[in-house]
């Protein structure tokens, strides 16, 4: 058996999961457009909206009303996320709001969604 292959076989399964699990949907999060978000925003009184940037990120500008809760911190603060409010989600680009979204259904979140894009294609107002 030649253990070069085997082991190309494993590096290239380990490639295609870490891939699909950065770029693949989240079942049950709403993907929302910038004016979908802003729409939402306005139309849901029974909302939470997480900035999951790191705190220096968020100095060069925010959506009013968000909390930041960095990715990074999000595990040991889910409790400060109310369960039955539907959260709605933002990073710079959507990557790490759909990463965000993944950790919130694990704890039993089920009213989730994103800002497609990220901060980076909001047409609304930024807070400083």
């Amino acid at each position: 058996m030649d253990y070069n292959l085997l082991i190309n076989i494993a590096a290239v399964i380990f490639v295609v999961w870490f891939v699909y699990s950065r770029f693949a949907g989240v079942k049950g999060l709403k993907q929302l457009t910038s004016a979908q978000f802003q729409d939402e925003l306005k139309g849901n009184s029974n909302k939470i909206l997480i900035d999951v940037r790191e705190p220096g990120e968020v100095k060069h500008g925010y959506i009013a009303g968000a909390k930041n809760i960095p990715l990074s911190q999000l595990k040991q603060r889910v409790s400060e996320i109310p369960a039955d409010k539907t959260v709605y989600l933002y990073c710079r680009s959507g990557m790490r709001s759909k990463q965000a979204a993944r950790i919130l259904q694990k704890k039993g979140f089920r009213e989730l969604a994103h800002l497609q894009g990220g901060i980076m294609s909001w047409k609304g107002k930024i807070a400083k």
